[in-house]
């Protein structure tokens, strides 16, 4: 993973730079940053903007409950369970996986496979077709395409698997009846806190471009709606000049190309919002590699290569963060929920997490459950670790 990011973080573009406004010098953000996009974050704080895949109304994580009888009761029915991915390997996956891991085994729920499909569609069909023939009771999964997967997932809900999702769901199911719930961030809100923080770097004024994924994903399209509505409505002097989609799976490569693009097209390019931590990382090289260290960068997702940035004071001046390990804890629980035949909220998100330059150390402990990597903590300049 780390080999992944950095070598990212190092790509470089041979590009005409005739042109560019890109002068190397640092950005000077308001001093005690914009009082409205203040506001406005602490205005957000515990809320949840985002409604789930069919619309349904979000329950709270802390709402998820079992008692210790019914813990007792999961126990002894010595369950088993498969999570199936869309892919692997970066820290948001690996959270989710860590937050399952434990809490199916405070539950008892023995963990027998976990896959990786690559963001392949038909790779993940195999995947659960592999994953029913060990005749799992549970399978929390992450569609990596909501059409193509709808006929495996309609397969495990026929054979009596409790299906529990991440983020997204197949098309055509409904929970309660195909599905126990869904689990997610409030993308929106992770937009909308991403928006107030660019905001509050650019002191409320600026052209700034949009990188986002352009992939029908009911949880990007969130971030990306969430972020251009709240420029839009809050902030007129902030002007969003360019737009482009990344596609993967080189999401850090392809939104390098698009950033520098952005910013030789635009002399005036004040910053520029990714949809999450990995084509982040290719803005971040692009913004490196012709001088732009004025550039401020916003996005989602608290991975490694964007901590370091934030705890350097460099390029990312802030992000709304999920909180993948509590949403793994959360989706085992409600796969309990269904082996006890009790009722569960259909779509459950935990709020979205406002992290700068100076929270980024214990946002990580948050977000993560354990301590931030050395990468990070050596990174930090100034200010209280």
């Amino acid at each position: 993973m780390k080999r992944r990011l950095l070598a990212a973080a190092a790509l470089a573009l041979t590009v005409a730079l005739a042109g560019c406004s890109g002068t190397g010098e640092t950005r000077t953000r308001p001093e005690g940053g914009y009082p409205p996009a203040k506001q406005a974050l602490a205005a957000l704080a515990g809320k949840v903007l985002a409604t789930g895949p069919n619309g349904e109304a979000p329950a709270t994580a802390e709402s998820v409950t079992l008692t210790a009888a019914e813990i007792e009761q999961v126990r002894a029915q010595k369950a088993t369970a498969a999570i199936v991915m869309h892919y692997t390997g970066d820290g948001w996956t690996d959270a989710q996986i860590a937050g399952l891991h434990q809490q199916f085994g405070e539950l008892g729920v023995e963990v027998i496979a976990v896959t990786d499909a690559g963001f392949e569609p038909d790779r993940q069909v195999s995947d659960i077709e592999t994953v029913l023939a060990r005749r799992p009771d549970i399978i929390v999964s992450i569609p990596a395409d909501p059409v193509a997967t709808a006929g495996a997932y309609r397969q495990a809900a026929a054979a009596g698997v409790k299906l529990v999702f991440m983020d997204n769901v197949p098309s055509g199911m409904v929970a309660g009846r195909d599905y126990v719930s869904a689990v997610s961030a409030d993308n929106v809100g992770n937009g909308v806190v991403a928006a107030h923080l660019m905001a509050d770097s650019l002191g409320g004024r600026g052209e700034i471009g949009v990188v986002y994924h352009e992939a029908d994903f009911q949880v990007t399209r969130q971030r990306l709606q969430g972020f251009e509505e709240t420029i839009a409505r809050d902030y007129p002097d902030i002007r969003i000049v360019d737009r482009k989609g990344v596609t993967g799976p080189d999401f850090a490569g392809q939104a390098q190309a698009a950033a520098t693009a952005m910013m030789v097209k635009h002399q005036d390019l004040a910053g520029i919002w990714g949809v999450w931590d990995v084509p982040t990382e290719g803005i971040i090289a692009a913004a490196r590699a012709i001088d732009r260290s004025d550039l401020v960068i916003t996005t989602e997702d608290l991975g490694p290569n964007v901590a370091i940035s934030l705890a350097a004071d460099e390029f990312v001046t802030g992000l709304g963060a999920q909180r993948p390990f509590d949403q793994g804890v959360t989706e085992a629980k409600l796969a309990a929920y269904a082996l006890l035949g009790k009722q569960a909220p259909p779509y459950v998100a935990l709020d979205a997490l406002p992290v700068t330059h100076d929270n980024v150390l214990d946002a990580w402990r948050e977000v993560y459950r354990d301590d931030p990597p050395s990468e990070v903590t050596e990174s930090f300049v100034g200010g209280k670790r």
